[in-house]
C-alpha cells in the first residue's frame, strides 16, 4: 500500500468494499457483515471472487487496514427492506415524525376526506402525550432539556399512556379501586370501576371533609391516602381558585395515574369499543379527570392532545355523552387544524345525531370547509367543493341561529355595516326572542370560539353570505320560515349533561345564562350535577353523631343557606331508616323554626319616628 494514500482514496475504497460485501451477503445468504468480510473472500473457493480479488489488490487491502477505525464511526443497520441505513439518518427522530404525520402524505379520497379506514373515535397513544406535540412546535431539545438523565433514576414508577408519572409524587400502592368487565354486547365491552371496602371508608371520610368546608381536612386526608381520586379532584379545584394552576394540573394528573393503574387487562383506550356508565358514581371520577385534564392541555397550548382526550371521553359513552363534549370537540378540531376529522364527524353523525341543530357544529363545520379550501396543496377540484359546502352551510347556520352573528362580531371587535346592524333579523330581537336553552348554547359557542373568527380572511368570507341571508329573509324564503318554526318548538329546556358541561367549562357568558334551579343547588367539583337515575352500589352509613358534633348556633346559620338540607349527606335504603331520618329532620326543622322565632322576637329599642319628636332623647 502506498504510504502517501490520501484519506479520500481510503474512504472511497471503503465504500466500494462495503458495497461489494453487501452484494455478496445478499447473493450467498450470508448474515455476517463484520470486518472479516475480506478474509471470507480469501478463504472462499469461488474462482470468480479470486479473480476479482486479483484484479483489484489495492481495493482488497484497503478494506483490511485503515477502514477498521472508520467503521466504528459509520455503523450500519439493516432495515425491513434489506437496505443498509446509516446511524446518522436515524438520529433525527423529530424529522421522521413530521414526515409520518404530514397530511400531504396521507391517502386522499375523491371527496377531499382522508381515506382512513380506522374508526372515527380511534385514539392514538402517541397523541395522548403533550410532550410529542410540544416537540413538534419547539423541538425536542427545548422541551426535554436535561430531563433525559433524570428518567433513568426512576425505579418504581410505571409507564403510563394518560400521563407521565413524576418523581415528586408519593410512592404508589394499592388504593382499593379495581375495574371489572360487566358484559360484552355486539362487540362492545362494558366496564365499571369498583371500590373495595377500605376505599369506601376513605370515601366516607372525604365526604365528611367536604362538608366541613375546610380544604385543610382534604389535605390531611391526602397525606394519609395520596391517591384518593375524589380528594385529588376536589383539591385541584381549590388550587385553581387560588390561582395555583401548576398544582391543580399536577393533582389531576395524579388522579389519572391512580385510575389507570386500576385498568382491567383488556380495557383499551384506543379501540373505541370500551364503555363506562356515567350513572355509576365510581366511573364519574374518570370522566371528570379526563375532562379537566384536557382543559389544562388546551390552556397549555396543546390542542391536538386535548382533542385526542376529547375523543377518548366521547368513546367511553358516545350515545349519552354525559359531559357533552360534542359542544367542545369542534373547537378543539379547529384549533388543532384537524379539519378533515371535523367534517368526517359531521358527515357520519349528522343523520342520527342531528349535529346541525347545535350552534357550534352549524358554524364550525362551514368554517372547517373554508380552511380546507384555503390549503393550496389540495387539488383545485377539492378546494372548489369545499368552498361550495362552506357557503351553503354557513348560510343555513345564519338562518337557523341568527342570534349568533351580532355577539360574535362584538367579541371580534368588528362593526357591522348599516344594513346588517339595522335589520331586525340579526338585531336585538333575535337574542331576546330565543329560549333560555338556546341562549346558553349560543353564548357558550361565541365565548369559546370567537378568537377563531377574528381572522380578516374569515370575516371577508363571512360578509357576502350575511348579505345573501338578508336577501333570502326579505324574499320570504321558505327556509327562513322553517328555521323560525324549529326554534320555537325545539330548545325548550336543556338536558342535564349540557348544564354539567357549562359548569365544568366555566365560560362566564354561558354560566350567566344557567337557570335558577341549577345555580341554587350546591355543585361539587368531584361530582357536578349527578344523574337523577344513578346506579348506587354502596351507600354512606347514617351519621347519628352529626348534630352533636356541631353547635346549635352553627347549625342554625347553616340552615339560613338556601340549599340547606340536614339529610343531604345521609343516604338510606330501607323504609324504617327513611322514616327515622324524616322524623329527625322534622324535629330539627321545628327546632330551627323555634330559634328563628326567638331571634325575631329579640327587639331593641326602635329608633324615633317623625311623629314622635320627643323620642330623640330616649334613643340617644
Amino acid at each position: 500500500i502506498p504510504a502517501e494514500e490520501s484519506e479520500d482514496e481510503a474512504a472511497a475504497g471503503e465504500e466500494r468494499a462495503d458495497t461489494r460485501l453487501g452484494q455478496q451477503g445478499t447473493a450467498g445468504g450470508s448474515q455476517d457483515r463484520s470486518q472479516e468480510g475480506a478474509g471470507t473472500e480469501e478463504t472462499d473457493g469461488d474462482g470468480q471472487r479470486e479473480g476479482q480479488e486479483a484484479e483489484q489488490p489495492d481495493r482488497t487491502l484497503a478494506t483490511s487496514n485503515k477502514p477498521r477505525k472508520k467503521k466504528k464511526k459509520r455503523k450500519t443497520k439493516k432495515n425491513s427492506a434489506g437496505e443498509i441505513v446509516e446511524d446518522n439518518e436515524l438520529e433525527d427522530i423529530d424529522s421522521l415524525l413530521e414526515r409520518i404525520e404530514d397530511p400531504r402524505l396521507a391517502p386522499q379520497s375523491q371527496g377531499g376526506v382522508t381515506a382512513d379506514s380506522r374508526p372515527l373515535l380511534y385514539v392514538e397513544h402517541r397523541n395522548l402525550n403533550p410532550e410529542n406535540e410540544l416537540k413538534r412546535y419547539f423541538g425536542a431539545r427545548a422541551v426535554l432539556g436535561d430531563q433525559r438523565p433524570r428518567q433513568r433514576q426512576r425505579q418504581y414508577v410505571r409507564s403510563m399512556w394518560l400521563t407521565a408519572p413524576k418523581n415528586t409524587w408519593p410512592r404508589y400502592s394499592k388504593t382499593g379501586i379495581t375495574m371489572q368487565l360487566l358484559d360484552t354486547r355486539r362487540g362492545v365491552q362494558h366496564f365499571t370501576f369498583e371500590h373495595h371496602r377500605e376505599y369506601q371508608q376513605v370515601q366516607f371520610k372525604f365526604l365528611d371533609a367536604v362538608e366541613s368546608m375546610d380544604p385543610n381536612n382534604i389535605v390531611l386526608l391526602l397525606q394519609m391516602n395520596p391517591y384518593h381520586v375524589d380528594s385529588l379532584l376536589q383539591l385541584s379545584d381549590v388550587c385553581r381558585m387560588q390561582e395555583d394552576q401548576e398544582m391543580a394540573r399536577d393533582l389531576i394528573e395524579r388522579a389519572l395515574y391512580s385510575l389507570e393503574c386500576a385498568f382491567h387487562p383488556v380495557f383499551s383506550l384506543t379501540s373505541g369499543a370500551c364503555r363506562l356508565d356515567y350513572r355509576r358514581p365510581e366511573n364519574r371520577a374518570f370522566f371528570l379527570a379526563l375532562f379537566k385534564h384536557l382543559m389544562f392541555l388546551e390552556k397549555r397550548g396543546c390542542p391536538r392532545t386535548a382533542l385526542e382526550f376529547c375523543k377518548l371521553i366521547l368513546s367511553l359513552d358516545p350515545e349519552n355523552d354525559p359531559l357533552c363534549v360534542l359542544l367542545l370537540i369542534d373547537f378543539l378540531s379547529l384549533r388543532a387544524r384537524e379539519y378533515t376529522f371535523l367534517t368526517r364527524l359531521f358527515q357520519e353523525w349528522e343523520s342520527h345525531r342531528n349535529l346541525s341543530q347545535l350552534p357550534n357544529f352549524a358554524f364550525s363545520v362551514p368554517l372547517a370547509y373554508f380552511f380546507l379550501s384555503q390549503q393550496e396543496e389540495r387539488p383545485e377540484l377539492e378546494r372548489s367543493q369545499a368552498r361550495e359546502r362552506a357557503a351553503r352551510l354557513v348560510q343555513l347556520a345564519l338562518i337557523m341561529f341568527p342570534s349568533v352573528l351580532m355577539p360574535l362580531l362584538d367579541h371580534c371587535s368588528v362593526q357591522p355595516d348599516a344594513r346588517v346592524a339595522s335589520h331586525p333579523f340579526f338585531g336585538l330581537n333575535a337574542q331576546i326572542s330565543q329560549s333560555p336553552a338556546l341562549n346558553q348554547l349560543t353564548s357558550l359557542y361565541v365565548g369559546r370560539t370567537h378568537a377563531l373568527w377574528k381572522d380578516p380572511a374569515v370575516m371577508a368570507w363571512l360578509e357576502p353570505h350575511v348579505h345573501e341571508v338578508l336577501r333570502m329573509v326579505e324574499a320570504r324564503d321558505p327556509l327562513v320560515q322553517e328555521a323560525e318554526h324549529k326554534r320555537k318548538i325545539r330548545y325548550q329546556s336543556a338536558p342535564r349533561n349540557i348544564y354539567r358541561h357549562i359548569i365544568l367549562s366555566e365560560m362566564k357568558e354561558a354560566t350567566a345564562a344557567l337557570p335558577l334551579e341549577v345555580t341554587s343547588q350546591p355543585v361539587m367539583g368531584f361530582d357536578p350535577l349527578p344523574p337523577l337515575d344513578s346506579i348506587v352500589s354502596y351507600t354512606r352509613p347514617e351519621r347519628t353523631s352529626h348534630p352533636s358534633n356541631e353547635s346549635t348556633l352553627s347549625l342554625f346559620f347553616r340552615s339560613l343557606l338556601p340549599n340547606f338540607n340536614l339529610q343531604g349527606d345521609i343516604r338510606h335504603d330501607g323504609d324504617d331508616e327513611a322514616g327515622a331520618a324524616q322524623d329527625l329532620n322534622q324535629g330539627v326543622n321545628r327546632l330551627m323554626a323555634a330559634m328563628r322565632d326567638m331571634l325575631a322576637n329579640i327587639q331593641f329599642q326602635e329608633p324615633p319616628r317623625d311623629d314622635n319628636p320627643e323620642g330623640d332623647g330616649d334613643w340617644d
